[in-house]
């Protein structure tokens, strides 16, 4: 009886690495079939709805230009790559993160995770968009009307992540998303799951990470801000109140692959360099770098470039984007403080701050 449930629980696991070993590849295969084909699409530049799905959080990983989603882990790993939430040592973690986005929008975003038994790790996030007030405008009114709305943007998700194996993690994430402005609203969900392989090859530190992003129906508005009031010329009927049909469009889904290694150079000092081919549905393709300097495991430097293929008529407006971090361990309290900078054309640059706590 021994021998056999050894025998399945072995069983078990190779069939489980199988399995998330043909899901990488068969995300590999389609991206890049997809990227040869398509290789990416400039032309539909700014016709995604839930555009808020794609600016990024954390300021690791701001700072690292956005590569790191092959060995991302914990609560910071959940808006990059899901799988990454179960690859920590630690029972529970919080996160705080405020940037100062374009045009004065502030985004806040909160994290929390704790494990789960049997070597999984549940996450919570809630991600808000400050918008402040815009004056009101109208046909009759383009100079405003004197009234002001103040639009709200909000996503709340949740995640899942399970070991497969020691070196297989696997997560899932699905998103709320909540949009309104003045009398219309949308309400819609995407889902996002990702893979993570450790110890590639059997080299120790290199990582491969794979993530398909914001899948879900279409974001359509509705609400009274679409009633209106007028006559059918072709129709023998007096004035009557109609509803306008809101166009929907599509989120701003994508397909990423992310290769990592991390290097212990010397006793005190860590190297780690990633880098990932981002194929997006709504925009050019994207090439992002990333290294980060180490010392004792609590003073770092980074730096990291998202490089897009730009398509005529389209130019990423951010430039190279540079972090430090702290971290400390008081008791068993883990502390850690990150700090991004990323430059961008018109606007002022955006500046990341995080705090993480782990317990």
């Amino acid at each position: 009886m021994t021998t056999t449930c050894r025998y399945r629980r072995r069983a078990g696991a190779g069939l489980a690495m199988a399995a998330a070993w043909m899901l990488v590849w068969s995300i590999v295969g389609s991206l890049a079939f997809q990227s040869t084909t398509l290789a990416g699409r400039g032309d539909k530049v700014g016709s995604a709805s839930a555009m808020q799905l794609s600016i990024p959080l954390g300021a690791r990983s701001i700072s690292l230009g956005g590569s790191i989603l092959s060995s991302i882990s914990g609560i910071e790993a959940i808006s990059w790559n899901p799988a990454g939430l179960v690859t920590t040592d630690r029972s529970s973690e919080l996160l705080f993160s405020h940037m100062t986005y374009l045009a004065d929008i502030g985004v806040d975003y909160f994290a929390a995770g704790t494990s789960l038994s049997g070597g999984a790790y549940l996450g919570v996030t809630i991600q808000a968009l400050s918008v402040g007030e815009i004056p009101v405008t109208t046909e009759l009114f383009p100079d405003g009307t004197g009234e002001v709305i103040s639009p709200t943007f909000l996503v709340v998700g949740g995640t899942f992540s399970r070991r497969m194996s020691d070196q297989i993690a696997v997560g899932i994430s699905a998103n709320f998303i909540y949009e309104k402005m003045a009398e219309v609203s949308a309400t819609g969900i995407a889902f996002t799951g990702g893979v993570q392989y450790a110890r590639l090859g059997g080299i120790e530190g290199l990582s491969v990470g794979v993530v398909i992003r914001n899948i879900g129906p279409k974001l359509v508005y509705e609400g009274e801000g679409l009633d209106r009031t007028g006559v059918v010329v072709s129709a023998d009927r007096p004035e009557t109140n109609y509803k306008v049909e809101a166009a929907s469009a599509d989120l701003p889904s994508t397909i990423e692959v992310g290769l990592g290694y991390l290097h212990h150079l010397s006793e005190p000092i860590d190297i780690g360099v990633s880098t990932l081919f981002r194929n997006n549905n709504f925009a050019d393709d994207q090439y992002k770098f990333g290294a980060e300097f180490g010392y004792r495991e609590r003073f770092f430097v980074r730096g990291g470039y998202d490089y897009s293929t730009e398509s005529e008529g389209n130019q990423s407006i951010f430039g190279p984007a540079f972090g430090v971090g702290v971290h400390e361990t008081v008791q068993n309290l883990i502390i850690q403080v990150d700090y991004a900078y990323r430059p961008a054309d018109f606007f002022g640059g955006n500046h990341v701050i995080t705090l993480l706590v782990g317990f």
